[in-house]
């Protein structure tokens, strides 16, 4: 089903880190690695559309739902991992903490069995943020609460140097830059932010963008802003009575940031702003309309794990299949599924969506809208080099 570039593409050499592992008791050098060639074709950004939208025309109903939900399974098992994407077509992976062995060589071997055509790898994501949420255990880099009160500079040095590890480990998209503001220390999320003042925040979130660039496919979460609301998210549903007004002014100013600066993922949170939209904003199309119309934002639209809607036992969120077709209508391209996980949730979330095509809960061009915008950034993947990285000779 492969699509041949358009004959104005050319070939370029990416070239590809590949410095020996680290271990899990210190970080890699920054500087200098060795590098690996590999050679990849790459069209311009309108040809990497029309080959989406080829591959996507090509794919049938049921292909084209599984292409826009991200599975996970916890296991190290290689083989187990590999047979999971042959039979779900997920379009991508999310790795957790029960994903990832005890070395840098064994993580590539994991992810190249994710990848089973490296022209068109799956979104392969994690969240590396460093600090309290770190994934990788050789991750040694500073975190979010550590950069915060530095420069700008400095904190771009973390985060170009945290996504070399990333990028390294064969994982294309970090789920790993905290666009949330607050300064309130009782927050789950405050050691996470980088910055107490929305300006603070949006300087150091367009240097986190900026230094994931042309590594990791960066991801700004929570939208519309963790910081405005009280209680976690994972638990409950978070409310705040910030109007849209005072939003601007506030919480918006980093997502407005990263969003100029690239960030080609957009993270939504199970958190509603009620003079906006009582809906989780995971769920309002009002949001969706915010981000796109409003803030310019043109990538892939991500839903936050649609487990945390089941955990917050709201009865209206209990079934994670009806979650996965409403955040598709409300605007969402790809739908997060880690809490509900069994070795057939995939498939009954695609199943879920193929039916609510058929009955027309959901149009099939916004599936296709979706669809496209998931399978043009897994090209973009490919192309970039990242996804292809796993590979005998890249070092221990």
């Amino acid at each position: 089903m492969g699509i041949r570039m358009p004959a104005t593409a050319g070939a370029v050499v990416i070239s590809v880190l590949a410095v020996a592992s680290p271990g899990t008791t210190s970080p890699p050098p920054a500087a200098a690695p060795a590098a690996a060639s590999i050679t990849v074709i790459a069209g311009t950004d309108d040809d990497l559309t029309v080959q989406a939208q080829a591959r996507v025309a090509a794919l049938s109903l049921h292909e084209k739902a599984a292409s826009v939900v991200m599975g996970h399974i916890p296991t190290t098992d290689t083989a187990a991992l590999r047979s999971y994407m042959q039979s779900s077509d997920a379009g991508g992976f999310i790795l957790m903490g029960a994903n990832i062995p005890g070395s840098e060589a064994a993580l590539r071997t994991l992810t190249a069995a994710l990848t089973l055509d490296p022209a068109l790898p799956p979104l392969i994501a994690v969240d590396e943020e460093g600090g309290d949420v770190t994934r990788l255990p050789w991750d040694r880099f500073p975190a979010a609460w550590q950069v915060r009160d530095d420069t700008p500079e400095i904190a771009g040095q973390a985060y170009a140097a945290r996504a070399a590890l990333v990028q390294r480990a064969g994982i294309g998209v970090n789920f790993g830059v905290i666009a949330d503001v607050t300064d309130d220390s009782a927050s789950f999320i405050y050691d996470r932010v980088l910055g107490t003042t929305p300006d603070a925040a949006a300087e150091r979130v367009t240097a986190a963008v900026d230094g994931e660039s042309g590594q990791v496919l960066t991801t700004l979460k929570h939208f519309p802003g963790h910081g405005a609301v009280e209680g976690n998210s994972h638990v409950m549903i978070p409310s705040t009575p910030l109007s849209k007004a005072e939003w601007k002014k506030t919480d918006a100013v980093p997502f407005a940031a990263g969003i100029d600066a690239g960030a080609p993922l957009l993270m939504f949170g199970h958190l509603a702003y009620t003079s906006v939209d009582r809906a989780p904003a995971s769920l309002s199309a009002t949001w969706h309309e915010i981000a796109r119309d409003e803030l310019g934002f043109t990538g892939v639209a991500i839903t936050d794990d649609l487990g945390m809607l089941q955990a917050s036992g709201v009865a209206a969120y209990a079934d994670p299949v009806a979650n996965a077709v409403q955040a598709l209508v409300a605007g969402n391209d790809m739908v997060l599924a880690v809490m509900y996980t069994t070795p057939d949730s995939v498939r009954a979330i695609s199943d879920g969506i193929v039916a609510a095509v058929k009955d027309g809960t959901l149009s099939e061009d916004r599936l296709d809208e979706a669809a496209v915008r998931v399978m043009r950034l897994r090209l973009q993947t490919a192309a970039d080099g990242r996804g292809l990285l796993p590979c005998d000779s890249c070092g221990g």
